[in-house]
């Protein structure tokens, strides 16, 4: 059953009228009203309309149409009616929506819409339920909007969301993606800068150097998983892959390394690189738009363009071809900066200092050497002392060395890089605190602990006795390397 009526100041008034008889007219207009009563009860007859509005729903329920010009017959209700998509929470699945739907039968033989996507309900970070009536300072919309953008907000939303769970308020995710638009922000900034006076901003793809037609290809894939993803509603997948794709491809690796291109003296790859940078970031900036509107478009402005504003530039619906061989070349490389910084980060080298490093990179050794500015820049190398060789008969002696997963060898002459006997004292040390640690928690896990304490709390010691275990292998192998 559906109550109609309510008692309220505004709304649609309810089309009955009342004579003093009590008997009832529901008509489209007063005068009709007034025809209809006459008929029945003469000339005389006097009517009051009901005072009640209907309900809230009734008027929301003729949404679909009655924005569109109904009930006349318009150009906007013959184009938008029925859409394609209604986006709602699933509180008011009976009450909106299925109330759209009758009247869409009823009232233009057709339903509104065809698919209907249900997202969660807001909470605060205790999980009570967002309301208007109990607006708490701190973690209400408005208040995180004010401290950390909209933008953030937006983002932090979708990126937590998922049809049809609910989102509790955090509010260190939202400064997360605020963060997140900070690093676009300096991108562009990097972008703009370096573009000068350079005129028309096209790139000649036969000429372009590895790490353009790796950043390329990689966003051509991501254009093509984002639609695919939009097409089934997986909004917060696609932000994901948007996120990832500009912090940690984009920023991290392909400005990084356009850097070197940038500041060398081969004026065609510095155009190439420069129009790389700008496509790649206009493309981006279209895929976000949706999801952060007001970072993307103020960015968009300063870039050169020829639509008069982002919300209305042609979308990419993706289809150009990838290129796997960059990826895979430009994944090696990747590969070969993470170990060298590994090993930097394992054994406290200092981040200014540069190092020596032998790479016996076998049938790859051609595309190393092109990289190798790239390769010395990222990882810190003294290019002087950098050797790129298909292989290595023996090891070199005093040198940190590993095999990246494609089978290419790395070694790092320890010499130089630092103090050895200064190092050898600290991994001893290190050892022997980490060995002592291990009787400790064997010694605990071997008595009545194991036993009496929680399942939880003997499996978190053991989980630190495996970790101090591991520990001392890694220790072991260091030391093994210096001497």
């Amino acid at each position: 059953d559906w109550c109609i009526s309510r008692q309220l100041w505004w709304g649609h008034r309810i089309p009955v009228w009342y004579a003093q008889d009590g008997s009832m007219f529901c008509a489209r207009t007063e005068e009709e009203a007034y025809a209809q009563a006459r008929a029945k009860l003469g000339n005389d007859v006097k009517l009051e309309q009901d005072p009640d509005v209907l309900d809230t729903w009734f008027s929301s329920g003729l949404w679909p149409f009655s924005t569109l010009g109904w009930p006349d017959d318009t150009p906007d209700l013959r184009y938008f009616y029925p859409t394609s998509v209604l986006e709602t929470g699933y509180d008011i699945l009976f009450f909106w929506v299925a109330r759209m739907i009758m009247m869409g039968i009823e009232l233009m033989d057709d339903i509104p819409f065809d698919t209907v996507y249900l997202h969660g309900i807001m909470r605060h970070t205790d999980g009570s339920k967002m309301s208007k009536s109990d607006f708490r300072p701190g973690d209400n919309p408005l208040d995180v909007i004010a401290d950390y953008s909209a933008d953030a907000l937006r983002f932090f939303i979708i990126t937590s969301s998922s049809p049809g769970n609910d989102v509790r308020m955090n509010l260190d995710k939202v400064a997360d993606a605020r963060n997140f638009g900070n690093k676009i922000w300096n991108a562009a900034r990097f972008v703009i800068s370096n573009l000068g006076d350079t005129g028309a901003l096209t790139f000649d793809e036969s000429c372009l150097s590895l790490p353009d037609r790796w950043i390329l290809s990689r966003q051509r894939g991501l254009v093509t998983r984002v639609n695919a993803l939009f097409d089934e509603y997986r909004f917060n997948e696609a932000a994901q892959e948007i996120y990832h794709f500009l912090w940690d491809e984009y920023c991290d690796w392909y400005i990084e390394a356009s850097k070197v291109t940038l500041n060398g003296s081969d004026d065609e790859a510095k155009q190439n690189t420069r129009a790389v940078l700008v496509h790649v970031l206009d493309q981006s900036l279209r895929l976000l738009h949706p999801i952060m509107p007001y970072v993307t478009e103020e960015i968009w402005q300063h870039l050169p363009h020829e639509e008069e504003a982002l919300i209305v530039a042609e979308w990419n619906r993706g289809g150009e071809a990838t290129n796997p061989d960059a990826e895979a070349a430009f994944a090696r490389i990747m590969d070969a900066v993470r170990a060298i910084r590994n090993a930097r980060s394992e054994f406290n080298v200092e981040p200014a200092k540069r190092i020596a490093a032998i790479i016996a990179a076998g049938e790859h050794t051609a595309s190393f050497e092109s990289q190798r500015a790239v390769l010395a820049s990222l990882a810190r190398l003294d290019a002087a002392r950098l050797q790129i060789v298909a292989q290595v008969d023996a090891k070199p002696e005093q040198a940190f060395s590993t095999i990246l997963d494609s089978g290419i060898q790395l070694y790092l002459p320890l010499a130089g890089m630092l103090d050895l006997e200064k190092e050898k004292k600290r991994l001893s040390t290190e050892l022997d605190k980490a060995r002592a640690d291990t009787e400790r928690l064997q010694a605990k896990l071997n008595g009545d602990f194991a036993t009496k304490a929680p399942a939880d709390v003997v499996q978190r010691e053991r989980d630190r006795l495996n970790a101090t275990r591991e520990r001392i292998a890694k220790l072991q192998e260091q030391l093994e390397g210096i001497k």
